[in-house]
């Protein structure tokens, strides 16, 4: 028996989130709908002229918000990462440990520098826009990577931010290899359509003959694949990953068993704030499928979760709520 369900690597950032309005974007010359990447003078700037009082602060980074999802719906999870030895960053170390993700963070022997943020900007539409940045863990590196908990797991789960630099696919690349080398699963999440965009090389390089399950919307499907249907690059996708889910939004998703496709129907919902409704779905599937559920029963807790993301601000559900959604699913 293994001690981890899952043990998921990724960019550690804390998350602030708050609404704003369309002109919040033009007067501030922000592209909507997207992740950025910017400097900290940038995103300064930025913060300078939001309402911090009415901004919700937690950890996150898109595999964090996966693997809290994991231990919330009762699994066990385990997180590498990075952080600087600063109020952000003891922050984050507090609220892992109460989120129930172990992790390799040493409280007494962070590094001095800035721990990465993101502002998460929300609109009327419930489209979610970031500007980030990294700090610290753009430093994150084959030496962040617990192997011990990578092998002692059933699953590996990493994170598509980590192909922006060098030393983040190195240690992509180094966790897959050490997964592969000791039985424990892959899975790789795209995280975003500009990383498939700017980055396809390297997610190749990262992927290699294949990945175990791979998670992804219709827009990263189909630029990954270069096709212009979702139903000729889910095709062309088998190439790339054993198993599949392509997340359609309102639609709900579909799932590649490594056999045939499932359905999973969406749950109807009112949507105020997609943040982290992408991460949720593939923690609510990873626990589902480490605890005995199939691929289809985990895919409606899956869509069941991430419906119930949407409907409120923020991307985390709280325990109960996880719970309440786990008995949804078995009555």
């Amino acid at each position: 028996m293994k001690k981890y369900d899952v043990t998921g690597i990724g960019n550690a950032l804390v998350d602030i989130e708050f609404k704003v309005t369309d002109q919040f974007f033009w007067d501030n010359k922000v592209e909507k709908g997207l992740m950025t990447l910017v400097d900290e003078e940038r995103q300064n700037a930025l913060m300078s002229v939001i309402d911090t009082a009415e901004a919700k602060k937690q950890c996150g980074g898109s595999a964090a918000n996966t693997v809290i999802a994991v231990s919330q719906f009762g699994g066990n999870s385990y997180y590498c990462c990075k952080v600087a030895n600063d109020e952000l960053g003891k922050f984050f170390v507090q609220d892992m440990k109460d989120s129930g993700v172990d992790n390799n963070l040493n409280p007494e022997k962070l590094e001095e520098g800035i721990t990465g943020k993101c502002l998460v900007m929300v609109t009327d539409d419930s489209e979610r826009t970031m500007n980030t940045f990294l700090g610290i863990t753009q430093n994150f590196s084959v030496k962040d990577v617990n192997e011990a908990a990578i092998k002692d797991s059933k699953y590996l789960f990493i994170e598509g931010y980590l192909v922006t630099s060098p030393n983040g696919k190195e240690a992509m690349m180094h966790a897959k290899k050490t997964a592969e080398s000791a039985g424990t699963k892959v899975a790789l999440t795209f995280s975003d359509p500009a990383m498939v965009k700017y980055f396809k090389a390297n997610f190749e390089d990262v992927i290699g003959p294949s990945v175990d399950l791979l998670f992804a919307n219709e827009e990263e499907a189909m630029l990954f694949t270069g096709k212009d249907n979702i139903l000729e690059a889910r095709e062309e996708l088998k190439k790339a990953a054993k198993h599949f889910i392509i997340t359609q939004g309102k639609n709900g998703a579909m799932i590649f068993d490594g056999d045939t496709f499932i359905d999973i129907e969406p749950y109807k919902t009112t949507a105020i704030d997609s943040n982290g409704a992408g991460d949720m779905f593939a923690g609510a599937f990873m626990y589902g499928i480490t605890n005995g559920h199939s691929y289809a029963s985990s895919g409606k807790l899956a869509s069941m979760a991430s419906s119930k993301i949407v409907s409120q601000f923020g991307p985390r559900l709280k325990w109960h709520e996880a719970k309440e959604v786990l008995a949804r699913l078995n009555p």
